[in-house]
């Protein structure tokens, strides 16, 4: 099932694994030519919904490392603002802090914008999420 911010349960079965959820988020940069700022984008999310996955610790282990951090958790406090991340992440907290994992773990894969946009730093340019699909397509005079 998946939860709307409003708080309704619906059924997830029509789903896809395609959505914009954190963990895709902090692995896009903005590739319009020219542009050396591409990355973290902003997120501006008119529909953030939550679908709930099963809870894997080694998962959230093996993902750490590859994730900025800072970027990661200023982009969780702006689309769920009761989000508790600290700054900093030790090497205990991701072997035995349980209620950290499972923090990190809902704000990483089941928190979901489905519908809002990616926003350049550097340029402004918005890029739509429509369904929960980020679409990065570049214009012509973009490429």
């Amino acid at each position: 099932f998946r939860e709307t911010a409003e708080g309704h349960r619906e059924g997830g079965a029509e789903r896809g694994a395609a959505t914009m959820k954190l963990l895709t988020h902090n692995l896009l940069e903005c590739h319009i030519k020219g542009v050396t700022n591409k990355y973290p984008f902003k997120v501006e999310a008119s529909q953030v919904e939550t679908c709930e996955c099963d809870f894997n610790p080694d998962f959230l282990r093996r993902m750490y490392p590859k994730l900025d951090w800072k970027a990661f958790r200023e982009t969780a406090e702006g689309l769920v603002p009761d989000t508790q991340l600290p700054e900093s992440v030790s090497e205990d907290m991701l072997k035995s802090d349980e209620g950290f994992l499972r923090s990190f773990h809902h704000v990483l894969l089941e928190v979901e914008v489905e519908e809002g946009a990616l926003i350049c730093p550097e340029t402004g340019r918005r890029f739509p999420i429509s369904k929960g699909i980020p679409n990065l397509l570049l214009n012509e005079d973009e490429c």
